[in-house]
């Protein structure tokens, strides 16, 4: 089972990963990335290009189930204008072992924010916004499964 789902409204991670549940396995490990509101941050708005963005988000469930035997993998991103302390990503794997869907989940977050085609900008108190650099913290995670 492998699901990729682009939301614009409100995601609910206990209903995304129901989906994994019920897969025969031993263990279900998940990420769920909530909107901060650090340095007076009080939304982010993600862009992104239709087609492109599901077709790389599952490449990057193809390979994480090539490299762990998984029983099921989801990523569910939330585009749009996202409020402080709302989901804004949801990753899920399954498996028999634990081992396997914690490195798995960690692969696939840690790709994910490096290779997935999303751009954020972030909106401020004071009315103003400005689009996110890549960060360097995020490279060094992602290469660390190369």
């Amino acid at each position: 089972m492998k699901s990729v789902r682009i939301s614009n409204v409100a995601i609910q991670p206990d209903q995304e990963l129901a989906a994994l549940e019920g897969l025969g396995g031993g263990a279900l490990a998940s990420f769920t990335g909530i909107v901060r509101g650090d340095c007076g941050v009080t939304a982010i708005e993600l862009e992104h290009y239709p087609g492109m963005t599901e077709a790389s988000l599952y490449r990057l469930i193809e390979a994480a189930t090539a490299r762990w035997a998984l029983l099921g993998a989801i990523i569910t991103h939330r585009v749009g204008i996202v409020p402080v302390e709302a989901p804004v990503v949801v990753v899920g794997t399954a498996s028999l072992h634990r081992a396997e869907a914690l490195e798995a989940t960690a692969f696939l977050i840690d790709r994910l924010k490096t290779e997935a085609p999303f751009w954020k900008r972030e909106h401020y108190a004071d009315g103003t916004a400005k689009w996110v650099d890549a960060k360097a913290s995020d490279e060094a995670r992602a290469e660390r499964w190369a």
